[in-house]
């Protein structure tokens, strides 16, 4: 809890060695849903080896830039009134909005040395590099439906030859995972010594150069060598002027006159140029059906069985290059869905919301986000059996049974269901 704000609150991660005897780097977090405990925990392995303090905010959320930037605000005050905070070695991690809220405190403040992203990008071309002087680790999953936007930040990064790094890992729109945290931490510090911002420390260095120059040659070994010339550029760039780098240098300018190479790059062109092609006519539809109304019935359906089918597909898709197009597609559209049907709810628009929930689900059916606004949305539409339904297939799902429970005993779209035998059900463990 924030002391002069008691509203406010954050997870905090402390390394075993702190003292107020020096100053420590800080690195604060945003959650596009308020959950500061999350990047922590996945974090707190790396920043204890490293020495990061660790703080994610427990207000910042998806949707109101004033909630975020009080959330930052009562953040960075606290954590400076209590602890020794290096000002040199700040730095802005966030998920999703959450990492475009990072970006934009980095732009106004000028008071990040770097920012990490985590499924979301921004256009570092729209402001000069004078204007936001960070450096950026960008991480993205696989499958995740914003990674073409990843992929076009980090081209633009490296036209302004901003210091830049970036991963990807197996999965969907989601934080890294501990292992890309800590390659992130350690990344930050060697720019950090490369900047002044932090004493030059030999044998970290050196244990990363081998790090780094082991990752190329096993993707090299691996047999992708599109991915292995990013890994030996971004080696030789990271140890640039820390370390000796020619040999990285040069089998990164050898693999770039590969036909490999040049393929690979055609192929990762095409999937994002598929990806748009697979979602934009469905996406459209979704947009549409926001204003239609002589037909809404009608054309709900005709997308909900669209969303279905392209549901089926990539349960059955047997080649990755098209199973990562599909679901990057798939769960672009369910979040379109899921974003207009939340913005009707502000509306109090909850029959069109219901309708987009609907869609939503008809796309990731099995989704705990999804699932509890359906529910929300059919019970204040008056569909007791369908918002019972919902909710029986969440209990189902949720991962933390107890927090579900105190959920539906606070949510007041439920009012009216408590006090059924069926609801009461739900609240049994």
């Amino acid at each position: 809890m924030v002391s002069k704000q008691p509203e406010q609150s954050y997870a905090l991660y402390l390394p075993s060695a702190y003292s107020q005897d020096k100053r420590w780097p800080i690195v604060y977090s945003f959650d596009p849903g308020a959950r500061g405990s999350m990047p922590v925990e996945l974090m707190k392995e790396a920043a204890e080896r490293y020495g990061y303090i660790v703080v994610g905010s427990n207000n910042s959320r998806n949707g109101s830039w004033k909630i975020e930037a009080a959330a930052a605000d009562a953040m960075v005050k606290d954590t400076h009134a209590r602890l020794s905070i290096d000002d040199r070695r700040v730095y802005l991690a966030g998920f999703s909005g959450g990492a475009r809220a990072a970006v934009q405190i980095a732009q106004i403040c000028k008071c990040a040395a770097g920012v990490f992203l985590h499924g979301a990008g921004f256009h570092p071309l729209a402001f000069s590099s004078k204007e936001a002087p960070f450096v950026v680790f960008s991480a993205v999953g696989t499958y995740d439906f914003n990674y073409p936007e990843l992929v076009h930040t980090d081209e633009e990064l490296e036209k302004m030859k901003y210091a830049h790094f970036w991963r990807s890992f197996p999965g969907p729109h989601q934080w890294a995972p501990a292992e890309v945290m800590e390659e992130a931490l350690a990344w930050f510090r060697t720019q950090a010594m490369k900047s002044g911002r932090e004493n030059r420390d030999d044998s970290f260095v050196a244990s990363q150069a081998i790090r780094e120059a082991e990752r190329a040659r096993a993707v090299g070994q691996s047999g992708d060598l599109y991915a292995a010339r990013r890994e030996y550029r971004q080696a030789a760039q990271m140890l640039a002027g820390l370390a000796e780098n020619t040999a990285l240098l040069e089998r990164a300018d050898a693999l770039e006159k590969s036909k490999a190479v040049r393929e690979g790059a055609r192929r990762e062109k095409q999937e994002l140029e598929d990806q748009e092609q697979l979602s934009g006519e469905i996406s459209s539809e979704i947009a549409s059906f926001r204003e239609n109304q002589a037909n809404r019935v009608e054309l709900r359906n005709a997308v909900e069985q669209q969303l279905i089918a392209l549901r089926s597909r990539t349960e059955h898709e047997k080649h990755e290059e098209k199973l990562r197009v599909e679901k990057r597609a798939l769960a672009g559209l369910v979040v379109q869905a899921m974003e207009t049907g939340m913005e009707r709810m502000e509306n109090k628009d909850i029959s069109r919301a219901r309708d987009y929930f609907e869609l939503a689900s008809a796309g990731d059916p099995d989704s705990m986000w999804v699932l509890d606004n359906l529910a929300i949305a059919r019970a204040m539409d008056g569909d007791r059996k369908g918002a019972l339904e919902a909710l029986r297939r969440a209990k189902c799902l949720s991962k933390n049974p107890p927090k579900f429970v105190e959920w539906l005993r606070e949510e007041p779209a439920f009012a009216k269901l408590r006090g059924t035998p069926d609801f009461g059900t739900l609240l049994q463990p």
